[in-house]
């Protein structure tokens, strides 16, 4: 499932294992295609502000290095995806302004020179933006993983979405990798049960989105699919801006990965 947009201000996506949309692996081939199309239906934006999965830190961490490096954060790979290059510059002003606004919410947060582009952001963009020619944030998740503390986050982040910014939350609708692997026969089931209620949570008003994602371990097999949720949470980011800004978060893709099923969402 795609659906065209065309103001995608926000947005939370999919980015699959480690660098295997970039590999043209067949599972991942809906996937790849649709971050691949997904770039060009959005407005372009001044600059990218992306939370992954793959980076937990007290205080938040929000990257401000000019030329930001690489993190290969994976293993057991061919040689040729730890040569991957993702060149767009940082952009050291609008990370000071992301921290002032951090902070001014009672959120801690520190600006890091030093963190380089983990595979949690360097393989969507590849795919989305493959010119590397916007500027790029980077952004911790808070090691708490309390949703509440990541909605606010995102709220925070809402006025720099007015301003132009694209906020991508980088993670997977379902993150079970022992399921991914094959280790439970029922994992297709499992993951349409909790992907369905997702979908229906964030198709609600308000007061019950909010509520629903604040509970979401009262979902039907939520902590089957994610044993461990550092995967949701930069949903939970990208709803707190959308909802600062009176937006809801539209399903852009429903697919399946490994026969489990995965969702991406946008405004």
């Amino acid at each position: 499932m795609s659906t065209e947009i065309s103001n995608g201000s926000i947005i939370f996506v999919p980015h699959g294992g480690g660098p295997l949309p970039l590999m043209d692996d067949a599972e991942h081939r809906p996937l790849t295609a649709f971050l691949r199309q997904v770039g060009g239906q959005l407005k372009r934006p001044s600059a990218i502000i992306l939370v992954t999965a793959h980076w937990e830190a007290n205080p938040i961490r929000v990257s401000s290095a000019a030329q930001p490096g690489m993190l290969f954060d994976y293993a057991g790979f061919p040689a040729h995806t730890y040569q991957y290059r993702y060149p767009a510059v940082g952009a050291p002003k609008l990370a000071q302004a992301i921290v002032a606004a951090l902070q001014a919410d009672a959120i801690s947060a520190v600006e890091d020179a030093e963190r380089g582009f983990d595979h949690g952001t360097f393989v969507p963009l590849m795919l989305m933006y493959p010119d590397a020619d916007i500027p790029v944030i980077q952004m911790s998740l808070h090691p708490s993983l309390d949703p509440a503390v990541h909605i606010r986050i995102g709220q925070a982040l809402a006025p720099f979405v007015d301003q132009g910014a694209l906020l991508v939350g980088s993670g997977l609708s379902f993150h079970n990798m022992r399921a991914f692997g094959g280790g439970d026969t029922q994992a297709t089931a499992k993951s349409k049960v909790f992907d369905d209620w997702l979908n229906q949570t964030l198709a609600s008003n308000p007061d019950a989105a909010e509520y629903g994602l604040h509970h979401w371990l009262e979902a039907p097999e939520a902590r089957f699919c994610h044993p461990r949720e550092e995967h949701l949470l930069p949903l939970m980011v990208c709803y707190g801006a959308a909802s600062a800004r009176q937006q809801q978060l539209k399903p852009l893709f429903r697919g399946q990965l490994f026969k489990t099923h995965i969702s991406g969402f946008g405004v």
